[in-house]
């Protein structure tokens, strides 16, 4: 299969989870909000592995975008997702990308420049295939490294966000879980 951007959003709506979520998301009228991270990709990963599209997916990730940097009005957005997707079962975790750099070094250390939108929190994670999200209100697929490398199941570290150490380690993690993936040198990319 050639995958595309219609078939990798019918791909990822056919986890009913996912449907629900992007359903549901617009009644909380978040700024620039995305379903991003494994709730997508993996869902790709899962079909060409004849796995359910759900499978392995340990939560599923919402951006937005909100100037107000508090983390009151952040947790007021997470309680108010708790709610409206509790009959789930499952962990929605909403994040407000304007406050990552408040947060990143204690957690993962090192330097991460403010955000200035959801979709350059995406053009930072580790990865490049897995850089995909797809925006609530529009419908639109973000994916600025485009598809073929998620198809073909290639890891390759994300030069616009260089961090070798937590690249392999989140390398590895998918590679145990979808063995046939490949890895590309962090020093080669």
């Amino acid at each position: 299969m050639t995958l595309t951007v219609p078939g990798l959003i019918d791909i990822a709506m056919s986890n009913p989870i996912n449907a629900q979520i992007i359903s549901r998301l617009p009644s909380l009228h978040l700024n620039q909000p995305m379903l991003t991270a494994g709730c997508i990709f993996q869902a790709i990963w899962n079909r060409i592995s004849d796995r359910p599209v759900w499978w392995g997916v340990n939560d599923y990730d919402v951006f937005y975008f909100d100037e107000d940097l508090s983390w009151e009005a952040e947790n007021e957005v997470i309680v108010a997702a708790q709610a409206l997707f509790l009959d789930l079962g499952v962990k929605v975790e909403l994040r407000n990308q304007a406050r990552v750099h408040l947060w990143f070094s204690d957690r993962f250390g090192g330097d991460y420049p403010p955000l200035r939108s959801a979709k350059e929190s995406i053009d930072r994670f580790l990865i490049c295939c897995t850089c995909i999200g797809l925006h609530i209100d529009t419908g639109e697929l973000y994916a600025p490294h485009g598809l073929a490398e998620l198809e073909r199941g290639v890891l390759r570290m994300n030069p616009n966000f260089p961090q070798p150490e937590l690249f392999m380690r989140k390398a590895q993690s998918y590679q145990a879980r979808w063995d046939w993936l490949s890895t590309l040198d962090p020093d080669r990319g």
